[in-house]
């Protein structure tokens, strides 16, 4: 390895370990306010009258912490080598950065003036929703690793978004309880519902084709030359 390489891999780990440290703390945050009855940065209604339970579990069904728990792993995981690589480790790449991308676009056009955070709750806003959609783009249209992605890849990366779906209105179904009010049946019906997913899909099916595409002929300062 060059030195040139060398420094490029070294700032990459950095990166990535940066990335990790925001959305770690900004977990822990929110953990902390869980249990302390203070706001959850995800919800769009008071969660006082829900038990620790219940709000535990509605805080990890929500796609905003599912996805930077993604990018938590994969970030730590480039942190320690950069050069990673397996056929299991290309899908959680392209799940923490599709999620991801997903979760900073809905959160800006759709969900920002919905809610309110204040103090901590801010702060933990900020990191999930600011820091690491964007962040996380930013270092992979930089750093790579690449390539890395495949069609293969892009669909079987499918298969969290598509089962986060199936569960979300198989459980709302049964406790009335929606992550997203643009998911709410009991808010706005089934079709609108049904709809409302359908363009996100969309918008995801287009993003994870750019990103291949991009993946296959970009330039980055972590390049495997080597043919996949």
């Amino acid at each position: 390895m060059t030195a040139l390489t060398s420094a490029r891999a070294r700032a990459a780990r950095i990166w990535f370990g940066g990335i990790a440290v925001v959305v770690g703390t900004a977990l822990v945050i929110q953990l902390v306010l869980v249990f302390t009855n203070g706001q959850d940065v995800n919800s769009f209604q008071p969660t006082t009258s829900q038990s620790l339970g219940e709000r535990l579990v509605n805080l990890f069904s929500y796609f905003t912490i599912q996805s930077n728990l993604f990018v938590l792993g994969t970030s730590i995981a480039l942190a320690v080598s950069i050069g990673r690589d397996g056929r299991l480790w290309r899908v959680l790449r392209l799940d923490a950065l599709l999620g991801i991308i997903i979760t900073g676009l809905v959160y800006d056009f759709v969900l920002a003036g919905l809610v309110h955070p204040t103090g901590w709750a801010l702060a933990a806003t900020i990191g999930f929703h600011y820091i690491s959609p964007w962040a996380t783009l930013l270092g992979w249209l930089i750093f790579g690793p690449r390539p890395r992605m495949s069609w293969r890849v892009m669909s079987l990366a499918f298969i969290w978004p598509l089962a986060w779906l199936v569960l979300t209105f198989v459980r709302g179904a049964l406790t009335g309880w929606y992550p997203y009010p643009f998911l709410d049946v009991d808010l706005i019906g089934l079709a609108d519902s049904l709809r409302n997913s359908a363009v996100i899909l969309l918008v995801a099916v287009a993003i994870a084709a750019l990103l291949t595409l991009l993946d296959k002929h970009l330039p980055a300062l972590v390049h495997d030359p080597r043919p996949r």
